[in-house]
C-alpha cells in the first residue's frame, strides 16, 4: 500500500509574493486525491514541495514518518524513492527512445541487470498500453503517447505515491479520460497514493477519492470527495460548475457590488455559461474488467459514514444514495 502525506502550517513565497500559507492536510494512504484551484494558485508549487524540489519557509511534510524539511541530504534521497513524479509535458530525454527513457531511473538508482531491466520496462510499457513503441523517440510520438510513456518511467522503481501534474494538460477530452482511467487501474493494481494537480473539472469530478482546493493562498477545503461534491462553499461550487457566478474572478476576488449584481442575475434566471450543475454525487471511475476492486473506496466510504452525521440533511441525502448506487456494494463502507 501506498503512505500517506502528513503536511502542517506549509508557508511558501516567492520574495515578497507570497503563494500559500498555512496549508495543513493529510493525504491518505493508498487513495487518489486531487488538487484544484483557479490558474496561479500554486498548486504545481505545492507538487514540487512535496518531494523537495522547492522548500516552503515554514511548517512540515512527513513522508513515512520523516519531515523532509528537516532531515539530511541521504535521508531526502531516500524518501525520493518512494515517489513517481508525472510532470506536465512528460519530462522525458529527446535524445533517447522511449524504452531508455523508461531504464533511466532503474539504471540510476538500481543495480539490477540489463536482462532485470529490460523485464521491468517492458511490463511498465505493457501497462500503460504502449508494448511496442520502446523504439520510438520523444519526438516522434503524440502527446499523450508521451504521457504514458512519462508514467511508464514514473512507475518502474514501483513507487508507493505517485505525483502527477496537470495530465491533461496538452490533452483532447478522450486521451484525458484515457489517462484517467490508467490512473484509477493503477491505483487499483497497487493501491499506491496518487495525487494529482488539475484545474479538469471533469476529471475532479469523476476520479478522485478525496479533493482539496487552493483559492487565495489558503486551502479552501480538502476531504473525501462526496464531501466536497455536495459542498455549498461558494468558492468551491463555483469552481466545480465552471460558472462566472461566485467569489472567483479573472485576477482579485470580486466586490461587493459585482458580487450582489450576480446574484441577481442569479435570480432573475439568468445563464452565466458555466456546466450543468453538479446535482448530487456525480459517480466515480471504476476500474476496468479483469482489474482488483480499488480497495481505497471501501476506506474512504467508511471515513464519510464517520462524518456524515455532521454534515448538511441534503449533501446527507445525496451521499447515502451515491452510496447505494456504488458499483462497490454497501458492506465495503461499513465503518
Amino acid at each position: 500500500m501506498g503512505v500517506a502525506i502528513e503536511v502542517n502550517g506549509l508557508t511558501k513565497s516567492f520574495g515578497s509574493a507570497r503563494i500559500w500559507e498555512d496549508v495543513s492536510l493529510t493525504i491518505p494512504e493508498g487513495e487518489v486525491s486531487v488538487m484544484l484551484g483557479p490558474s496561479g494558485t500554486g498548486k504545481s508549487v505545492f507538487l514540487k514541495s512535496l518531494i523537495g524540489l522547492l522548500r516552503p519557509e515554514r511548517g512540515s511534510i512527513v513522508i513515512d514518518g520523516t519531515d523532509i524539511l528537516e532531515c539530511s541530504a541521504k535521508e531526502l534521497y531516500e524518501i525520493r524513492t518512494l515517489f513517481g513524479v508525472l510532470f506536465q509535458d512528460g519530462a522525458l530525454f529527446g535524445s533517447m527512445n522511449i524504452y531508455d527513457n523508461t531504464a533511466f531511473p532503474l539504471r540510476e538508482h538500481t543495480k539490477k541487470t540489463e536482462s532485470q531491466i529490460r523485464d521491468i520496462v517492458m511490463e511498465k510499457l505493457d501497462l500503460v498500453g504502449m508494448p511496442n513503441d520502446g523504439y520510438k523517440f520523444p519526438g516522434e510520438i503524440s502527446g499523450g503517447m508521451r504521457k504514458r510513456a512519462g508514467l511508464a518511467r514514473a512507475l518502474v522503481l514501483d513507487p508507493q505515491i505517485i505525483l502527477v501534474d496537470e495530465p491533461d494538460s496538452g490533452l483532447d477530452p478522450v486521451r484525458t479520460a484515457y489517462l484517467s482511467q490508467l490512473l484509477i487501474d493503477i491505483n487499483a493494481q497497487i493501491d499506491a497514493t496518487i495525487l494529482i494537480v488539475t484545474h479538469n473539472i471533469n476529471v475532479v469530478r469523476t476520479v478522485p477519492d478525496n479533493i482539496g482546493m487552493l483559492y487565495r493562498k489558503q486551502l479552501v477545503m480538502f476531504g473525501p470527495r462526496e464531501v466536497l461534491l455536495t459542498s455549498d462553499e461558494p468558492a468551491v461550487r463555483q469552481f466545480l460548475n465552471g460558472r462566472r457566478i461566485g467569489p472567483i474572478g479573472m485576477s482579485e476576488e470580486k466586490d461587493q457590488a459585482t458580487a450582489a449584481a450576480e446574484q441577481a442575475a442569479i435570480a432573475a434566471g439568468q445563464a452565466d455559461g458555466g456546466l450543468d450543475e453538479v446535482e448530487g454525487v456525480p459517480p466515480q471511475i471504476t476500474a476496468s474488467p479483469g482489474m482488483p476492486e480499488r480497495r481505497a473506496v471501501g476506506r474512504r466510504q467508511a471515513r464519510v459514514r464517520e462524518i456524515l452525521h455532521s454534515l448538511p440533511a441534503s449533501a446527507q441525502a445525496a451521499i447515502l444514495e451515491s452510496f447505494e448506487e456504488s458499483p462497490y456494494g454497501a458492506t465495503e463502507c461499513v465503518g
